[in-house]
């Protein structure tokens, strides 16, 4: 790509020079430390960001809650209407922001412009819920009452996103959120600022004309003035925190001590079982797509694979044979399949975890360090993916390194299997590969995987927006996206409603007949 192209389309997305950390409505002057983001595919300064201070996160906040209570005024489907105009603005610019992604996240361009279309996803889906933000009606006991529940919008949302989906993420929460009545205020990975940026410039137009700029709250700063502040301030009931398990066991620490909501999306360390009568076809593009897409820092990538004793052979030589061809290179180009880690320190942890496994007794059949690269790329925090034959019980393997590792496990039989899918702390993603549908169904069941996402014949990786996404365990328990998930973001009240002139207590309970001469 030429400079001159990439320089039109960051123009595009209002990305020229220095840019400003904190929006409340308007660009703000701020006056925190600079920021530099680099390409991880070179390691090029691409970007500098001034980050916000205490005081001016504190007026991205105020700004967002003055603009909260004029938006829980306007009706749900107004509501939706203008989530449905951000929505056709991201289509309008998806080719620029998923460009963005790859070069300042660096995960391939096809997947860059994928999860700009899950963030249009899930715009189109909040459109169709701000017409169903359903309650429910339940009967009463007591003669002549009706009692029903309904849902009402929470407050300002504080999104605290990680940088392997700089957009989508963000996107889970904001749309719901605005559908639902509330504002939101970002705090995006300090690795990923740019991609913010482009973003808010994106769908803020659409909310200027509104009038309700300051609902697309972003701040861009530190743990001590903004992240710490954000996680602590009770101007926000819900805090949707995305990244590692360590991190979010404290925020939950501080947002539950305060009594206000979590949404927590945190480590994954999933499985694909593959049976002996699966259609190994369909396992390899599976497993490759799942343990090298992202290069591995998805938190739904395929780390564990599960593999019959009896097939294990044949799954070990078409894994080699397929990562023999994966190429790794610049994530715009269109024949590459793995892109960069996001810095040199995940180039360290992946290098780490292969020493440290192998200490354990791993064998490393493919891959593994610093892929070498020529031109513009030496700069670049490229690996060579990984597979090592392994134990489920090493302790690197109960890890989640985010990394492109792949451990290849034996088992004997469908209930070692499983034993071994949640024989580890975290508990996201999972999927079994069978013709059998008995087995397939009982990994479905309450027997089976302890996962959020449990799949048949498809990966661990890449859900769509429809289904809640999240897990159990150390992943959080939190839930994003599609399903109900949206009740995440409004509160919930219980009424009941007397139509008659007399005073029944619930469970009949007589208080006195003297009450009634007062």
């Amino acid at each position: 790509m030429s400079t001159q192209l990439q320089e039109n389309w960051l123009k595009e997305l209002g990305i020229e020079g220095d840019q400003s950390g904190a929006y409340n409505g308007q660009w703000m002057e701020c006056t925190g430390e600079w920021l530099e983001t680099r390409s991880p595919a070179t390691g090029e300064v691409i970007g500098r960001v001034r980050m916000a201070s205490k005081a001016e996160y504190d007026q991205v906040v105020d700004a967002a809650q003055e603009a909260h209570l004029r938006w829980r005024a306007v009706p749900g489907p107004l509501r939706g209407e203008i989530v449905r105009k951000m929505g056709e603005a991201m289509r309008k610019h998806k080719d620029a922001l998923g460009k963005l992604i790859a070069l300042e996240m660096g995960k391939i361009a096809q997947e860059g412009w994928g999860e700009v279309q899950e963030a249009i996803d899930i715009a189109d889906f909040a459109v169709g819920l701000s017409r169903q933000l359903y309650g429910l009606t339940m009967p009463s006991e007591r003669p002549g009452h009706a009692m029903r529940e309904q849902w009402h919008p929470l407050g300002t949302v504080g999104i605290l996103s990680a940088f392997n989906f700089p957009m989508a993420v963000w996107a889970w929460n904001s749309m719901l959120a605005w559908t639902c009545g509330d504002s939101c205020v970002w705090k995006p990975s300090p690795k990923t600022p740019l991609c913010a940026i482009g973003l808010v410039n994106v769908v803020r137009p659409v909310l200027e004309a509104e009038g309700f700029g300051a609902l697309c709250g972003l701040v861009i700063g530190g743990n001590e003035d903004v992240s710490m502040p954000m996680v602590e301030d009770p101007r926000l009931p819900l805090i949707s925190f995305t990244g590692s398990t360590a991190i979010g066991k404290l925020v939950a620490a501080k947002v539950g001590g305060r009594f206000a909501k979590g949404i927590f999306e945190c480590g994954g360390n999933n499985a694909l079982i593959v049976m002996d009568d699966a259609d190994l076809d369909m396992v390899l593009p599976a497993t490759v797509f799942g343990s090298v897409g992202t290069a591995g820092q998805r938190c739904t990538s395929t780390r564990r694979l599960l593999v019959h004793e009896s097939v294990i052979d044949e799954i070990e030589r078409r894994l080699l044979t397929a990562y023999d061809g994966i190429r790794i290179g610049d994530p715009n180009d269109p024949s590459t399949l793995c892109g960069p880690l996001i810095d040199e320190q995940a180039v360290q942890n992946m290098e780490e975890a292969l020493v440290a496994v192998q200490k354990e007794g791993g064998k490393l059949l493919r891959g593994g360090g610093r892929a070498e690269m020529q031109g513009d790329l030496k700069g670049g925090h490229f690996v060579v993916p990984a597979i090592v034959r392994a134990k489920n019980e090493y302790k690197t393997v109960q890890d989640e390194t985010f990394a492109p590792i792949l451990y290849i496990i034996p088992f004997k039989d469908f209930d070692d299997a499983v034993a071994k899918q949640n024989g580890v702390p975290q508990g996201l993603s999972s999927a079994i590969f069978t013709r059998d549908i008995r087995k397939g169904e009982r990994f479905l069941s309450a027997v089976g995987s302890d996962c959020g996402i449990a799949n048949i014949n498809i990966g661990t990786s890449g859900a769509e927006i429809g289904g809640a996404f999240g897990g159990e365990k150390d992943t959080g328990g939190g839930r994003e996206s599609g399903s109900d998930a949206w009740k995440a973001y409004m509160r919930r009240q219980t009424n009941t409603v007397n139509w008659t002139d007399d005073l029944p207590l619930a469970q009949g309970i007589e208080f006195g007949s003297s009450v009634g001469d007062l």
